[in-house]
């Protein structure tokens, strides 16, 4: 075993386990998954495949770049293969909107004004395989959206973020996406989601 010393501990090659993200995704996060399986499966593996038959054919592959670099790419492809269909099978396919549509719940879009800087950003909560930070899709799993579960409008939150302490306060919940993306008059002091 490899050993590298890093200061302050010991680190091997065998890496922590990455926690577990939640099972929960939207119907258009999931038909994305199925989507990418059926491309991955249907045309891009194909692809690669022949390439690499091809690149072998041409004799030497201790030294054929396309032989090595198609292999990689399989190998790649393989393993996005089966990410998704074990994925796919333990997703949970949230359908339809909670009870109490006043309260902050999986996919919620939320309004949020910046306590400091009266900045006002929108986010909507998605399952892990959604996160999207240019259209403000965040993981139901991220520090702040678990700050956000069961709030409602009027309430403040107070979140740790990798640039430090800071505090907002929820100015709107809908599960419908909120007007300010879709129109051109966006509200004063509106933001573009920042990058947590």
């Amino acid at each position: 075993m490899i050993i590298a010393w890093t200061g302050n501990a010991v680190m091997g090659r065998k890496r922590l386990p990455t926690p577990k993200s939640s099972a929960y995704i939207t119907p258009e996060g999931a038909r994305r998954l199925r989507e990418e399986l059926d491309y991955l499966w249907r045309v891009e593996r194909p692809q690669v495949t022949q390439a690499v038959a091809d690149a072998a054919a041409l004799g030497d592959r201790s030294e054929n770049a396309e032989y090595i670099y198609g292999k990689k790419r399989l190998r790649e492809i393989d393993r996005r293969i089966r990410y998704l269909q074990k994925r796919l099978e333990e997703i949970v396919i949230v359908d339809r909107t909670p009870d109490d549509r006043t309260r902050v719940f999986f996919g919620a879009w939320v309004r949020l004004e910046e306590d400091e800087t009266g900045e006002v950003v929108e986010y909507r909560l998605v399952g892990a395989d959604e996160i999207d930070p240019h259209r403000g899709y965040i993981s139901i799993d991220s520090p702040l959206a678990r700050a956000l579960l069961k709030k409602t409008v009027g309430d403040e939150i107070t979140v740790e973020l990798p640039r430090g302490r800071t505090r907002y306060v929820l100015l709107e919940v809908c599960y419908e996406p909120l007007d300010a993306l879709q129109t051109q008059g966006s509200p004063p002091g509106y933001l573009t989601p920042p990058a947590l």
